[in-house]
């Protein structure tokens, strides 16, 4: 019960991630693009204020949820006599995790600040050049998450 709990929590928290993205690069940020600059700015600093916060807390629980269900496996194996050899698309998912994660903290404390500084000081040019950057690393990211998804439905 506990396995398909974390299992179900992890899917979930994959799902608000991609799929946030996939809103975002290809809803969000083109209907803002009929905004003009100062809305525009503040707008997507808005979205994207609630939507890193989601994200910070799915990728606490992906990581969490996942070390967990690959130590119980590993456990259990062990604990029945066996080697444990960590399957190849554990292994993929993984490590592709763990850019998306580091993409998302250059992403969330990088980035996001300096798009924080040019809304502060109502620098809209500043703000744009910081939204475009975002946008390039979101892509990329999502890029990785759906390359993760292919992975977890074709390799399972």
């Amino acid at each position: 019960m506990i396995y398909a709990t974390l299992k179900l929590l992890h899917i979930l928290s994959i799902v608000v991630w991609v799929g946030g993205m996939v809103f975002a690069l290809f809803f969000l940020r083109p209907a803002a693009l009929m905004l003009e600059p100062p809305q525009r700015v503040r707008l997507m600093h808005a979205a994207l204020q609630r939507f890193f916060s989601a994200v910070l807390v799915a990728v606490v629980l992906v990581l969490v949820s996942g070390v967990w269900m690959m130590g119980r496996v590993a456990k259990e194996t062990v604990q029945a006599g066996l080697s444990f050899n960590m399957p190849l698309n554990w292994t993929l998912m993984t490590v592709l995790g763990l850019v998306m994660m580091a993409i998302f903290g250059h992403l969330r404390f990088a980035l996001f600040k300096r798009l924080n500084k040019a809304l502060e000081a109502s620098d809209w040019s500043a703000g744009g050049v910081a939204l475009a950057s975002i946008r390039t690393w979101v892509a990329i990211n999502l890029t990785i998450g759906v390359a993760v998804i292919g992975i977890a439905v074709t390799m399972a």
